[in-house]
């Protein structure tokens, strides 16, 4: 069972942040070890930069290490670190002033699976001249929307967050994540539509 597996990932996080609490070194290596892919992955979610998201991540875990102690489980370490992950991009896109780089433009699942096989690094990945004209397609389409809604849409439909997961990271209520991301997109597709059919006369 699915579920199992990740509430059994859950207790071995629970284990090892009560031993990197005690100062165990060994067990906080082993955290960053099951958890940087997806700080990578959120981080790249938020930023233009791939310095920038090998930046954020050091800093991340580095965060991470100091306040551990101060880490009290009633959250998830996995959510927890999350939420220093999106704070620290935004931190740094304040300091930058620059826009989040979204991926997807109606940010279907099918489209977010492409986006997740062009993003790897190998040999059969897409000519870069087009990736780069997509990701402006969408940069501009998604302009119209706010910083947290941008990087609500990132967590949501490119990295595969929960609702609820979102709401604990972004300290909001669930039903407002719902409303916020319904109305996103409600404007995007109003946005493309006004395109489409400025193309077409």
């Amino acid at each position: 069972m699915a579920g199992e597996g990740v509430s059994a990932r859950v207790g071995e996080d629970r284990d090892l942040v009560r031993r990197a609490q005690k100062d165990d070194k060994e067990a906080f290596e082993e955290l960053v070890r099951r958890h940087q892919n997806r700080v990578f992955a959120v981080a790249g979610g938020i930023l233009r930069n791939r310095e920038d998201v090998e930046d954020i991540a050091q800093q991340v875990f580095l965060k991470a290490y100091f306040s551990i102690k101060r880490f009290d489980q009633r959250a998830a370490f996995s959510t927890w670190l999350y939420k220093i992950t999106v704070n620290e991009c935004w931190d740094l896109l304040r300091k930058k002033k620059v826009r989040p780089l979204v991926f997807e433009a109606e940010l279907s699942e099918e489209q977010a699976q492409v986006y997740q096989a062009s993003s790897q690094q190998s040999d059969g990945r897409p000519d870069a001249g087009e990736r780069l004209a997509a990701r402006e397609q969408v940069e501009n389409l998604l302009s119209c929307l706010d910083e947290r809604d941008r990087t609500m849409l990132v967590l949501k439909e490119v990295q595969g967050f929960s609702v609820e997961e979102i709401a604990e990271l972004m300290e909001i209520n669930s039903n407002t994540v719902k409303v916020r991301l319904f109305r996103a997109r409600q404007r995007i597709t109003e946005r493309m539509r006004r395109r489409r059919g400025a193309a077409a006369r």
